[in-house]
């Protein structure tokens, strides 16, 4: 399948500074990627060279197959949606989304058009009339990506758009965002730090960490198949334990990782992961374990600490060996700090990281 957009050995450097190793990208048409990563990761730095706002140091960018590394931002067909709105103040609605149209040379009759449709697909029609100053936060973030929108531009590149807005017209917009991608059928690159924001939007996700991509797949891969130690602690909660392989196997063959103070049986596919003699990592999500009686699961703990989150309730424990667990539990229990509990899960449900 031939890529919509393409980072070829794409890097940045400022003197010894360097923004982006040596990176390798492709996005297929219609895809919706994320750029995710802590501060300093490399993912804006990414979407600048994209956009053509930064020159490489090194690499190129292919658009549809054509090399556009040296083309000016405007004539590369994309669009760009940034955290701060940047609408002009002293226009109305529908002259801030007709601008970058008007800059094209379209026809009056197409801008017409093509602003009418853009404020109807973002639902602001009736706002058409009214300046920046007169709309809320997320009214004028409705109007940054209908401006975007209003040319048709086949790839949409967004920089935190989002990151401005408080939690409940975050997720609002999440789904506006989710039902325009599919409307236009365009391909989105997204860049966010907020990894809950990644899971809900995105067909795949590229997370980044100190200049370079750690890991590229689906939400559910860097969710349930974490490859890395960092990916496994970046996205969602993680329970890591860390231990040694028992020498001894379960009662299946299966092998067993002495860790939080138990015999904890491992997945057989992990077999190829594990190096005799080494110290090994599992993660554990929290929504994974179940409470039991003591002695009756792999590992034992006290409860230290719950928390009540309204849908499920969240408990800590301190286990025998002194590590700390984080369990998922339903509000149909009682858990109560004090009592003495064991765990158990499928052991399917676990990754263990490489060594």
């Amino acid at each position: 399948m031939n890529s919509k957009l393409e980072a070829i050995g794409i890097a940045k450097r400022y003197g010894d500074t360097v923004a982006l190793e040596p990176t390798d990208l492709a996005v297929q048409a219609g895809e919706f990627l994320t750029l995710l990563g802590p501060s300093g990761s490399g993912k804006t730095t990414l979407l600048q060279m994209i956009s053509g706002l930064v020159a490489p140091s090194e690499g190129r960018i292919e658009i549809d197959g054509r090399d556009v590394t040296h083309v000016e931002p405007g004539k590369r067909g994309i669009g760009m949606v940034f955290q701060s709105y940047a609408l002009f103040p002293h226009m109305s609605v529908w002259d801030n989304v007709a601008y970058g149209l008007r800059m094209r040379r379209r026809t009056r009759d197409d801008v017409r058009a093509a602003v009418d449709e853009a404020l109807a697909m973002v639902r602001m029609a009736e706002f058409a009339k009214r300046f920046p100053k007169e709309l809320s936060g997320g009214q004028q973030q409705r109007i940054a990506l209908a401006r975007c929108f209003a040319y048709r531009p086949s790839v949409i590149l967004l920089d935190e758009p989002l990151g401005a807005l408080d939690k409940k017209l975050r997720e609002h917009m999440q789904s506006e965002i989710r039902r325009l991608h599919k409307e236009l059928g365009a391909t989105f690159v997204y860049v966010t730090h907020d990894q809950d924001e990644a899971l809900t939007l995105s067909d795949r996700i590229c997370l980044m960490n100190q200049a370079r991509i750690e890991q590229v797949g689906t939400p559910s891969d860097l969710y349930d198949r974490p490859a890395t130690r960092f990916a496994a602690g970046f996205i969602g909660h993680s329970n890591l334990l860390e231990g040694s392989l028992d020498a001894a196997r379960g009662k299946s063959g299966e092998p067993i990782l002495l860790a939080a103070g138990g015999r904890i049986p491992l997945p057989m596919n992990s077999a190829s992961a594990i190096v005799p003699a080494a110290r090994h990592t599992l993660l554990v999500r929290p929504e994974a374990p179940r409470l039991v009686e003591p002695s009756n699961g792999f590992v034992d703990g006290t409860i230290s600490d719950v928390v009540f989150f309204g849908s499920d309730t969240r408990v800590q424990l301190s286990m025998t060996d002194g590590s700390q667990l984080t369990v998922r539990c339903e509000r149909s229990l009682s858990p109560r700090i004090g009592d003495k509990v064991g765990l158990v899960w499928d052991p399917h449900r676990t990754t263990l990281l490489h060594a």
